[in-house]
């Protein structure tokens, strides 16, 4: 059941966008949580449990790749859902990424659909939809 999401982007508007597209895609009662970067999605988690976790690749301080290699080391959060949502559009960074555990990747701009259906395949269908 998705009920907690923390989104990790180094741009506001980004993180407002994300939001929006989760609660379009159906989730619309999710508590959101939001870090600028890895070091601060860390420090959250410690305070916050969380059902899942949709980062950006690019950031200061701790990027995403640098946050999912930290949590699927640790036992603790090594089966959270975690989405890399990125511009960067590379097929071996992106492979890379799934092989680090990388539960999806969506290429930015990321749209209510597409949001919907990677949602879906991880938690189920919504009843709002």
């Amino acid at each position: 059941m998705l009920q907690r999401v923390l989104i990790v982007d180094d741009s506001t508007m980004a993180r407002m966008l994300i939001r929006r597209c989760v609660e379009i895609a159906g989730w619309p009662d999710v508590t959101f949580h939001e870090a600028s970067n890895g070091k601060e999605a860390l420090t959250l988690l410690g305070n916050e449990q969380v059902d899942l976790v949709l980062t950006d690749l690019n950031m200061p301080e701790m990027d995403g790749e640098q946050l999912l290699n930290v949590l699927r080391k640790d036992d603790k959060y090594s089966n959270l859902p975690l989405v890399v949502i990125t511009s960067a559009g590379n097929a071996p960074k992106e492979e890379q990424l799934r092989q680090t555990g990388a539960t999806a990747i969506l290429a930015k701009p990321i749209s209510p659909a597409v949001m919907a259906t990677t949602l879906e395949s991880i938690f189920g269908a919504t009843d709002g939809m």
